[in-house]
């Protein structure tokens, strides 16, 4: 089904931060590891500037992207890939790195088009069952 509507004009693959932040939320929940609250204060970096870009124009997101959450993209990224190197194979901490490397790509599609978000927390929310009033869907 994913590959059928990913074959329509104009669409792009997109990752999810939030997805890839909650495999840290989790080193830090169970006490795994220093990594997951570095990479938490990272993301919540990147975050920071989709909250200040909000409202603005795509192209205007783009250029903030672009000098703003770019550099803290790249600097993230080599941070990922030296950690990944210091940490055991198979522990929870290669698993969360891995995640996000494997996914880097598509993590990072957000950083070249205006109109992609960060995360699908949007749609996700839109999905779960309401509350009868349209639109109010309930969390958990």
């Amino acid at each position: 089904m994913y590959d059928k509507v990913m074959e329509q004009d104009g669409r792009i693959g997109a990752g999810c931060f939030a997805h890839a932040r909650r495999k840290f939320d989790e080193l830090v929940k169970y006490n795994l590891s220093p990594v997951g609250t570095q990479a938490i204060l990272r993301i919540a970096s990147l975050y920071k500037i989709e909250r200040q870009i909000q409202g603005l124009s795509n192209e205007d997101r783009l250029a903030a992207r672009q000098s703003s959450s770019m550099p803290l993209c790249v600097n993230l990224h080599e941070w990922l890939k030296l950690e990944r190197q210091r940490v055991p194979l198979g522990s929870a901490t290669a698993k969360a790195i891995a995640y996000s490397l494997n996914r880097w790509d598509l993590l990072t599609a957000y950083l070249d088009n205006g109109a992609v978000q960060i995360d699908n927390n949007h749609i996700e929310n839109l999905m779960r069952p309401c509350d009868g009033q349209k639109g109010m869907a309930l969390r958990r």
